[in-house]
């Protein structure tokens, strides 16, 4: 009985391996946990630096150009000589001739005059913002008014500091026209003429040279370049966009700044979406509709000093975030009868599951529905796996 009894435990033995030997092995596949945190949807593209404004500085009248000193990187004050020069004898005065430079004179005195009425206006619109988001931020703080509403008046202060800014260059620039038309007028008078008089074109504003397109002394023609300068204290990014990317970029959204030379990131922030595009021809011989965006840096000035005009610049423009989402990798998608699927893996087992995606950032997919945070979902799933298909996960690195 004894011998029967261990014949039949050892024959079930042997069946059992039989069984198990004839079972498909498990699939190995690469698996990743479903996490839920900070979750950001951005676009990214390269970029330069430049100046908003620069100033160009040229001979205003005939004659001939004295040694140019100042060189590219050079410091300039403003009210310091740039460059000198001495007018060429002047003929016989000309009636004609001395009307318009006066004309030319008076009208720039007039531009000059609105522009600085320009100029006062923008301080006061930049000064009713504040005060209006100082207002706004304290009735936020009582929960008197929404998110949104705190973000539309910080739009406009930024546009109203904006206006300010380009208000200020352009009361410089009509300024310089000014000091130009006048040294037209004088040497046209014949106030300014002969050997013995220097003609000095002074700079309106604190700059650093960025380009001298001259510097040897000698015969030069009126409105020919000789210098261009800028306030590197204005430096922002341009970055030409794929059109279908610029048009979900907005003024006032957030850009983070990197490899531009350092490790660390700077803080950027969207100044204008150019309303107009360009065709560019990519390296693959491909026509390219482009949109320039403009960018401000708003990190401290000692962050990003060494970063000069015409610097390559990455931009990561952030177009939506969430410090509370629901995301899986991209890889673990597919989709089956035109919906979204992943196999989540429970009991060492694949389990079909059908999700409803929402943004995506890179190699990650945020997850509306169909999966919870901390299960175990399937990359780059295989033709040979099924619902039910026995898995042998490993975690993707």
């Amino acid at each position: 009985m004894t011998k029967k009894i261990i014949l039949i435990i050892f024959g079930l033995a042997v069946i059992g391996l039989l069984v198990l030997a004839l079972l498909p092995s498990p699939i190995p596949v690469s698996v990743a946990v479903v996490e839920k945190g900070y979750f950001t949807e951005y676009t990214e593209d390269e970029g330069v630096t430049r100046l908003r404004f620069t100033r160009v500085f040229s001979a205003p009248i005939n004659g001939y150009l004295h040694r140019v000193e100042l060189e590219p990187g050079g410091h300039v004050q403003a009210g310091e000589a740039v460059f000198s020069m001495q007018p060429t004898p002047a003929p016989g005065l000309d009636p004609r001739s001395l009307k318009q430079a006066r004309e030319k004179f008076e009208g720039a005195q007039a531009i000059s005059s609105a522009a600085q009425a320009d100029y006062k206006r923008a301080v006061y619109r930049a000064d009713l913002a504040k005060r209006e988001l100082e207002r706004h931020s304290r009735l936020f703080d009582q929960d008197v008014i929404s998110m949104a509403t705190m973000d539309r008046v910080q739009n406009e202060l930024n546009q109203a500091v904006e206006a300010e800014k380009s208000a200020r260059a352009t009361a410089e620039a009509a300024a310089y026209d000014v000091e130009n038309a006048r040294a037209v007028l004088e040497v046209t008078a014949g106030s300014l003429n002969g050997d013995d008089q220097v003609l000095e074109i002074k700079s309106p504003v604190n700059a650093v040279i960025l380009r001298r397109e001259r510097f040897q002394e000698g015969f030069i023609n009126a409105g020919e370049i000789i210098l261009e300068a800028g306030n590197l204290d204005d430096l922002e990014v341009q970055v030409d966009l794929l059109s279908t990317e610029a048009v979900r970029v907005r003024p006032g959204m957030r850009v983070i700044l990197e490899h531009w030379g350092e490790k660390h990131e700077l803080a950027g922030r969207v100044r204008l979406v150019e309303p107009a595009g360009f065709k560019r021809v990519s390296a693959l011989g491909v026509d390219e509709q482009r949109v320039p965006v403009y960018v401000e840096i708003k990190s401290p000035r000692d962050d990003w000093k060494h970063l000069g005009h015409d610097y390559r610049v990455e931009a990561r423009f952030i177009l939506w975030e969430d410090e509370e989402v629901v995301y899986i990798p991209t890889s673990a998608l597919f989709r089956q009868d035109d919906q979204w699927k992943v196999f989540v893996v429970e009991n060492q087992r694949a389990v079909l599951r059908t999700v409803e995606t929402g943004r995506r950032s890179g190699l990650l997919t945020q997850i509306l529905e169909g999966v919870d945070q901390g299960e175990t979902v399937i990359t780059h799933p295989g033709d040979r796996l099924s619902h039910g298909s026995r898995v042998d996960a490993q975690r993707s690195k």
